[in-house]
């Protein structure tokens, strides 16, 4: 059985420290081997090289002009790249922030994603609130936010919290201040089955 499991959710929930965290208890629980496919680090140097050419501003990565013509094929590259994983045998935890996607339901379109009903289909909407967003953002102290900080007020039009139908099958995970009940209560819901705490991994050294 392979896995896709998509982390998604806005800047600053803390996304990719979560996915390590779960990665080696995942494979475990699974049995299963697992790819980490983290969005900025597959694309962000592609992303910073064609921002500078197009704008002189390397590091942007908010901006109309970034949103309209590179945000969806990097996307679409990335999940390609799952699946290619996902046809080796090799299941994939995916990290970006999908935000779209989630709201338009696309992470469930199997048709859309390319993926057989032999995959178990998971997506984990990690949320915290505005301000210990913002918070995380600053103190990360990332070039490639120094749009989305300048532009606040714009961006946080682009923040939502999924509700109604959106949430059907959606994993929904606040990382404010989680706890390992709670890490281990998500590990439990990805895999389908109960899962004993005392088999947790540590995280994955940054």
């Amino acid at each position: 059985m392979t896995y896709l499991v998509f982390v998604c959710g806005h800047s600053g929930t803390g996304k990719t420290t979560l996915a390590k965290k779960l990665f080696g208890s995942l494979m475990q629980a699974s049995g299963a081997p697992f790819c980490l496919l983290d969005k900025d680090t597959l694309y962000g140097g592609y992303s910073a090289a064609a921002m500078a050419m197009l704008t002189g501003d390397p590091n942007d990565r908010d901006s109309p002009l970034f949103l309209q013509h590179l945000r969806d094929p990097e996307y679409r590259s990335l999940i390609d790249t799952a699946r290619d994983n996902l046809e080796l045998g090799v299941s994939a935890l995916v990290v970006a922030p999908l935000s779209r996607e989630v709201r338009e339901r696309r992470l469930f379109d199997r048709a859309w994603l390319g993926v057989g009903e032999k995959v178990t289909l998971r997506v984990v909407w990690v949320y915290t609130e505005e301000e210990t967003a913002h918070r995380r953002i600053v103190e990360r102290g990332n070039p490639n936010d120094a749009y989305k900080l300048a532009h606040w007020d714009e961006y946080r039009q682009r923040r939502f919290v999924p509700g109604g139908k959106v949430c059907d099958d959606l994993l929904m995970f606040d990382n404010t201040a989680p706890t390992s009940a709670d890490h281990e209560a998500l590990l439990a819901r990805i895999i389908g089955e109960p899962y004993p705490a005392a088999t947790m991994q540590p995280p994955l050294p940054v």
